[in-house]
């Protein structure tokens, strides 16, 4: 008998053990007219910005028929440039997305008979990049708060003996940064077993005045390497642009996986125009940090508990039925993320308008929940 559905399709085939069982990536793509669900940039690209990668990317078209530059030089002198903290163009990749730089990292120094260690919750990818490479997946352990201290944190690294540690900051789906401590000690305690430590700075731009980038903590450790991405402040998520900053023998290593020509000459030109005129983008993070703000104050008013947010969303407990308010947001056309944590909802901070019909329906569906 023929199978049916896609699953036992899926099953006949001769697919890797370790991988039958899995479910790939996603959040739910629906069409509704508020979507506060993936943490985009819902401001889109300024005008500026966008008839100068439009110019930009009509110079490559020009030379498409030629591979790019497949070290592509601009670029990283741009984001060296655009990083500061004296890094230089060799201490710069680029990938398409975080996700790609990622793996790359899993490619060169994880793999079979090697481990990751994440500490959740956190960024879901994690788990599925190490499954993709063959590489174990280790689950640490957070405080009740979901919290990581630097103590809690060196300790695991020290009796896991990871060969990579992921450190999500701010953490996605919290929201919360960590402290310089906890990136210092966990380096330190994974001495012994090598370990590669990848801080993921995915929504730097949006922190808190006086929070800290692990950028200043890379002279001297060659196993540090902080990661960053062009979808989130740059409003580029549809562009498809990662980057890492680490010690030059770290993009070295970088160099033995990945394939030929990774970075379109598309891309390239995309980023490049963004950087060259990211005071427009700057503009648009202060003004998702203002929602931000506003959405934590409002929410604390409302009598739920957000946490402290150094992103562009918001992380908040105190639900009774988050599947219910989940649902009764969707029915007025605003979609916002269930992580999965009891009792908790993720929002994106988006524009005035958007936060403002987040914020009127949740308090609606609050009160006729108390009544």
């Amino acid at each position: 008998m023929q199978p049916t559905s896609r699953e036992e399709r899926l099953a006949r085939l001769p697919l890797r053990e370790d991988l039958r069982g899995q479910h790939p990536y996603g959040a739910p793509q629906l069409d509704v007219p508020i979507m506060l669900n993936v943490n985009e940039n819902t401001y889109g690209v300024p005008q500026d910005v966008q008839e100068a990668i439009a110019r930009s990317v009509r110079e490559a078209v020009s030379t498409l028929n030629r591979y790019p530059d497949r070290e592509f030089t601009e670029l990283r002198e741009a984001l060296a440039e655009y990083l500061g903290h004296d890094l230089t163009p060799e201490q710069l990749w680029a990938a398409n997305g975080s996700n790609e730089v990622l793996q790359q990292l899993l490619q060169a120094f994880g793999g079979p008979g090697r481990s990751a260690l994440g500490f959740p919750p956190t960024y879901s990818m994690y788990p599925l990049l190490a499954a993709g490479t063959g590489t174990a997946y280790l689950k640490g352990v957070r405080d009740a708060d979901y919290e990581l201290s630097a103590e809690s944190a060196a300790r695991q690294v020290r009796e896991l003996a990871p060969n990579i540690v992921f450190l999500c900051s701010p953490n996605n789906p919290t929201g919360t940064a960590l402290g310089l401590d906890v990136v210092e000690a966990v380096y330190e305690a994974g001495e012994e077993s090598q370990a590669i430590v990848i801080v993921d700075e995915a929504y730097a731009e949006f922190a808190q005045l006086g929070t800290q980038s692990a950028l200043t903590l890379l002279p001297g450790r060659p196993r540090l390497v902080v990661s960053r991405t062009m979808s989130k402040a740059f409003a580029l998520a549809g562009a498809r642009l990662g980057y890492l900053a680490a010690a030059q023998e770290v993009t070295d290593a970088l160099r033995l996986v990945r394939l030929p020509y990774h970075l379109s000459a598309i891309t390239q030109a995309t980023a490049l125009a963004a950087l060259q005129h990211r005071a427009s983008l700057m503009s648009e993070v202060e003004a998702i940090k203002h929602q931000r703000d506003r959405i934590v104050k409002e929410l604390e008013r409302l009598g739920l508990r957000p946490a402290s947010s150094d992103s562009n969303f918001v992380f908040f407990t105190g639900l009774a039925d988050p599947q219910r308010i989940w649902r009764g947001l969707l029915e007025a056309g605003v979609l916002v993320r269930d992580v999965g944590i009891p009792g908790s909802l993720r929002v994106t901070a988006g524009t005035e308008s958007e936060t403002s019909a987040f914020l009127s329906r949740l308090e609606e569906l609050l009160e006729e929940e108390r009544s």
